[in-house]
């Protein structure tokens, strides 16, 4: 049984293919999504800047489901300060608010954008500011901006600033690979390649600080887990005991590693204290015990185990070993990631009956309801936004693995293919600043 698990992962990273940046569709936002106009910041520089600022706001926003992003194309007016703004040309165009901005060179590649919020309907500025940077983080300072105007109108935190980390492989024919593993902003862009090998890459998790990568490769012809320190490149093999080494998941307090390891015989869930490299185990049953998973607390994390017979979610208090069933809709629970406040609970869920699918539901874990998020067949793999406003996961579009997201509540819907191939276990960071 356990062979054929750790085969059927592997059959499934086989199946993967080519990955290039990955690219948003939105498919569903809410019903009424609110009208916001981004025009495009003025600059006063001769030579065009390296990247739109105003077009990565707009973008950002509109693939929240949450904003209606105006086209340039129906903008009367290009306003770059409040004395250039007419209230009432905004208001006939269907605008509840308005953004405008400029960028001003201050010396070499620095730049000092202001930029500032309008409510087109009161006629009063909502808020402003000034930020400084440089035409190297020109992206960083649009999603800046977009977190900010995304927390002032919603009330909730924007994640347009952190990353996604992803796994993909290219197919170089005769029954070789070339797996990578990705790391790209939130919107797919900049994706740059941290690990490149023949043999298969897994189950990326991100440190709580967001400054290293926990994953699984196969590069020594057998699983060993790895830790990728992000800002100096730096690289160091954690564990890789004989039999399965597998699905790594970072304490909050960063200095500790749940970890599935069947060194004894049985896979079950491990902690390993980084410092002192001290090796705990966690969970004792001859079922399959894997895909661990930390409270926001720390004082307990969630796993996947078949010792009812079949996969379901349990939880495993680490004070006293005290093991509770979290799970018990549907046939087939998997994978459980936990939002920041530790109430809902995002899974693959496959529900009772014959042909029944495998989809992204949640739970929440204060009232016990349950709701499938997702209508499609294969999904898998589910992260969620610090934010816990979206969950990101991986599905099938066509023949091509893609990565697909949904809310929480199930309003709002987007897709991120690719120009070509499959992608699959995407990880979203913690926020990064």
């Amino acid at each position: 049984m356990k062979l054929r698990l750790l085969a059927c992962c592997v059959l499934m990273l086989l199946a993967f293919g080519v990955r290039a940046e990955l690219m948003i569709e939105v498919t569903q936002g809410v019903d009424a999504p609110t009208p916001i106009a981004v025009v495009p910041f003025g600059w006063n520089g001769g030579t065009p800047l390296p990247e739109d600022i105003a077009e990565i706001v707009s973008t950002d926003l509109h693939r929240s489901g949450f904003f209606g992003a105006m086209k340039r194309s129906d903008m009367l007016s290009f306003p770059q300060q409040q004395a250039q703004v007419f209230f009432r040309d905004w208001r006939v165009s269907g605008q509840n608010y308005l953004l405008i901005g400029r960028v001003a060179s201050v010396g070499g590649e620095q730049l000092q954008v202001t930029y500032e919020l309008y409510d087109v309907l009161k006629e009063t500025r909502v808020f402003g500011e000034q930020i400084s940077g440089s035409t190297r983080n020109m992206r960083d300072m649009a999603h800046y901006i977009a977190d900010a105007v995304f927390e002032k109108l919603t009330g909730l935190r924007g994640a347009f600033s952190t990353r996604i980390a992803y796994v993909t492989a290219q197919n170089q024919g005769g029954g070789r690979h070339r797996y990578s593993l990705q790391l790209a902003d939130a919107d797919g862009a900049r994706a740059r390649t941290i690990l490149e090998s023949r043999e298969p890459i897994m189950s990326p998790s991100w440190s709580k600080d967001g400054s290293k990568l926990a994953y699984v490769s196969f590069e020594s012809s057998r699983p060993g887990i790895y830790v990728q320190h992000l800002a100096s490149g730096k690289r160091e093999k954690i564990q890789s005991f004989a039999g399965l080494n597998g699905a790594p998941a970072w304490a909050p307090d960063g200095q500790r590693l749940a970890l599935t390891l069947s060194k004894d015989g049985n896979p079950e869930i491990y902690t390993l204290d980084l410092a002192r490299r001290q090796l705990t185990r966690v969970t004792h049953h001859y079922g399959i015990d894997t895909e661990p998973t930390w409270a926001p607390d720390g004082q307990s994390i969630l796993f996947t185990s078949d010792r009812g017979g079949q996969p379901q979610i349990y939880r495993v208090y680490l004070s006293d070993r005290r093991i509770e069933r979290v799970t018990f809709e549907g046939n087939y629970n998997s994978s459980g990631k936990l939002t920041q406040d530790g109430r809902f609970l995002a899974m693959v869920h496959r529900s009772a009956g014959a042909g029944a699918a495998f989809n992204i539901a949640v739970q929440d874990l204060k009232t016990g309801r349950l709701d499938i998020l997702t209508q499609t067949s294969l999904d898998e793999s589910p992260t969620i936004a610090p934010n816990g406003s979206i969950v990101l996961y991986a599905t099938q579009q066509g023949n091509n693995g893609v990565l697909a997201a949904v809310s929480l509540d199930g309003r709002v819907r987007f897709r991120m293919p690719s120009s070509s191939g499959d992608v699959r276990e995407p990880a979203w960071s913690p926020y990064l600043q």
